[in-house]
């Protein structure tokens, strides 16, 4: 009868339980991901529920924009909970909007995301005056 020695024995428990660790966190990063994936209609807008608060983005429209309103010709229409989130384009192709104005985003998606969790539950105040 072969024995197995206490080395083997050793090395393969740590193998074993490297394997359930690594399959576990996997499962719980995919369980736990903050950011589910944005439907994006064939129109390139985005309609979904982040953190509880609605996000939707709509394409530049074509022609011109509406400063009245705040939304400048040819930028997306960024609104959360149905108030419009002022957003601007750097020169670099980057995002940054009112509530993050010192950081910058690759997309508007991950702009409002952004924005949705500094606000914290509070209310977008529209801009005045502008």
């Amino acid at each position: 009868m072969n024995k197995i020695t206490r080395r083997q024995a050793l090395t393969a428990t740590a193998g074993a339980l490297s394997a359930i660790g690594l399959a576990g966190a996997t499962a719980h990063a995919a369980v736990t991901d903050p950011r589910p994936a944005a439907p994006a209609t064939p129109t390139g807008t985005v309609d979904e529920v982040y953190q509880g608060r609605r996000i939707r983005i709509t394409p530049p429209a074509g022609g011109g924009g509406h400063h009245g309103g705040h939304h400048s010709p040819g930028l997306p229409t960024v609104l959360i909970d149905g108030s419009e989130l002022h957003v601007m384009q750097n020169a670099d192709g980057t995002w940054i909007s009112v509530v993050n104005h010192y950081e910058t985003f690759a997309d508007t998606l991950t702009l409002a995301r952004a924005a949705v969790r500094e606000l914290q539950g509070a209310a977008l105040v529209p801009m005045g005056g502008m």
